[in-house]
């Protein structure tokens, strides 16, 4: 397609270099040619009168103009997307679709796994992704690297259309053998305790309540920290240590393994989670429909 005379698929070639900063990565990802590529970038030069990558010792760099280029090149490509994706009819028994979740190992576990059961005999042909959360959330978002996002209300983007899915409390684990396990934990004992804690990305953020206790000038004695929250009960067994776990999840675990479940010592909010897309994506037909049916889900979690 050309507009004038700029042919428009050179923007896939020109938002897979601003994003790599690499003509090698740039043709993986577009699964051509490095040559084809580098020729690509030639032309894109020569349109923007600007060189846009340029060797800066062993690594390529962005020039001023192509920096201002990354996030209106990806909006043409998401609005071009979605308007060739847009359907007035959908079919779910039909329709064949892979749709890219990011969410905790918690929200996988609570709402994503009965939403991939749900599907199985409404939508054989839809399949999910599922990608931990991480350093660069609302990027990917943005980006439309994900279709859906599944997190607290808190870190949701204010320029994209989100839907509220569930509120969530927090409980104190124990294994059946600690010494407590039977009275829980006072606020003393709690911070005098040892703890395990998740923590995510490669800058080891805190969860909500790790957020909570240093919003409010109390430490904890973590002596045991993991990248999912499905790891903490089996490091509370046959220990002393305690926990501080979504209830949902926490009473899940309880079944399973011995762990008893009691009340926060602290009086801390409740979690909104909520459903995020893409503003691109609100019209797709097939979006909206798979929106209702992880809403539904929520409702019966």
């Amino acid at each position: 397609m050309r507009l004038g005379h700029f042919d428009l698929n050179l923007f896939v070639t020109l938002d897979a270099l601003l994003e790599t900063r690499s003509i090698t990565r740039a043709a993986e990802r577009l699964h051509i040619g490095a040559s084809a590529t580098s020729s690509a970038l030639g032309r894109l030069r020569e349109h923007f009168g600007d060189e846009l990558l340029v060797q800066v010792g062993r690594r390529m760099e962005l020039t001023p103009l192509a920096i201002s280029l990354r996030e209106p090149v990806r909006d043409v490509l998401l609005r071009s997307q979605a308007t060739l994706a847009a359907r007035t009819d959908f079919d779910p028994s039909r329709a064949e679709r892979r749709f890219t979740f990011h969410a905790s190992d918690y929200a996988a576990t609570v709402l994503l796994a009965p939403l991939s059961q749900r599907l199985e005999p409404l939508a054989p042909g839809i399949s999910l992704d599922i990608m931990s959360l991480g350093d660069r959330n609302l990027e990917k978002l943005e980006r439309g690297e994900v279709d859906f996002a599944v997190y607290p209300d808190r870190n949701a983007s204010p320029d994209h259309p989100q839907e509220f899915l569930l509120q969530e409390t927090h409980s104190l684990v124990l294994w059946t053998g600690h010494r407590l396990a039977q009275q829980g934990l006072s606020r003393e004992e709690y911070l005098q305790a040892r703890h395990v804690a998740a923590q995510f990305g490669n800058q080891r953020l805190p969860t909500f309540e790790g957020w909570f206790l240093e919003h409010h000038g109390l430490a904890r004695n973590v002596v045991a920290t993991a990248s999912s929250f499905n790891a903490l009960p089996s490091l509370l067994v046959g220990t002393q240590r305690v926990a501080t776990m979504h209830t949902r999840l926490a009473r899940m675990y309880a079944r399973m393994l011995p762990l008893v479940v009691h009340p926060s010592p602290f009086d801390m909010p409740a979690v909104q989670l909520v459903m995020q897309w893409n503003r691109h994506n609100d019209r797709d037909a097939a979006h909206a429909w798979l929106r209702e049916q992880l809403i539904a889900v929520a409702g019966e979690t």
